[in-house]
């Protein structure tokens, strides 16, 4: 059985999304345009993308912490309520 993880499985998909803007001033600009609010910006294009990827793993704890509804992105939904499995094997 594979083992999955599901907020790094997410970020993947988000950041796939993103769409990168080079500015007049030579700097970039990004963002996701499924997260609401998602917006990096950086001297670098590589410095853009790094940037992005920390502002969206906050911007889904913080999601995730205050209970907002959050995007589905490819087939994965956090907004599910969890399940819980008996632990009668321990």
């Amino acid at each position: 059985m594979a083992i999955r993880f599901i907020l790094s499985e997410y970020v993947q998909q988000a950041l796939a999304e993103a769409v990168y803007d080079k500015l007049e001033d030579g700097t970039f600009a990004g963002g996701i345009p499924a997260c609401n609010g998602v917006l990096a910006f950086g001297p670098s294009l590589r410095e853009c993308e790094d940037e992005l990827h920390s502002t969206l793993e906050d911007w889904i704890l913080v999601g995730l912490k205050l209970g907002h509804h959050l995007p589905v992105i490819g087939n994965l939904d956090l907004n599910r309520e969890p399940s819980f499995e008996p632990v009668d094997a321990l």
